[in-house]
């Protein structure tokens, strides 16, 4: 039997959805869990923000790279991106409106949380993809239609990535930036595969807005 996404916990922190000004999606990568990639809350605004990370079955979001057709990666990807949707829909339930909405993701949640906002755009409060890129279609570049009406993109990675190719980085640059997204993109040279202190910053400010 097939284990999918939904119906896994979600772990949350900071201020009570329904009180609170700003909502993160927080993903975390392969192998890893909703804890790990929570844990990156403790060094954000705490007071106005609710966090919501969701654990991903098997702690894969998907079974295969991400440069893979996207065919190897279903139904997981599929799944993973109703995950994403379904949190939406409730922050917006709990009455924060979409532009307040963020997400944040490392690895595959980073491939993970920009193939959503591409797939879904629309005017969200940022999207923070760290040590990732858009999953696409293997070398095959798919085609995105939409506005992301100016969300702040922001794309942090390595040069010498060994799970992420910089030219991936830089194509998913173009494509965001042609949706309408403000793209940043912060290339840290022979970094590896980690979060650093300066995207914690570039978060940390972004939520202060």
């Amino acid at each position: 039997m097939i284990k999918l996404h939904e119906g896994q916990m979600v772990l949350t922190n900071g201020a009570p959805i329904n009180k609170a000004r700003n909502a993160v999606i927080m993903l975390h990568g392969r192998g890893a869990s909703a804890y790990d990639i929570l844990s990156l809350s403790t060094y954000l605004d705490q007071e106005r923000t609710a966090f919501m990370a969701p654990q991903a079955a098997n702690s894969a979001w998907y079974p295969q790279r991400f440069i893979e057709p996207v065919a190897k990666n279903e139904p997981w990807l599929s799944s993973a991106l109703g995950v994403i949707a379904g949190l939406v829909q409730q922050a917006n339930d709990a009455g924060i409106p979409t532009e307040r909405i963020f997400l944040l993701g490392f690895s595959q949640g980073a491939c993970l949380s920009l193939e959503f906002v591409a797939r879904h755009p629309a005017q969200y409060g940022g999207v923070f993809g760290l040590s990732g890129a858009l999953i696409e279609n293997g070398d095959v570049p798919r085609e995105y239609a939409g506005s992301l009406h100016g969300t702040p993109v922001f794309l942090g990675c390595s040069d010498v990535d060994f799970h992420i190719p910089l030219a991936r980085v830089n194509r998913s640059a173009e494509v965001l930036q042609a949706l309408g997204g403000v793209v940043t993109k912060r290339i840290y040279p022979g970094l590896g595969h980690s979060v650093n202190e300066d995207e914690i910053e570039f978060i940390r400010e972004a939520l202060k807005n």
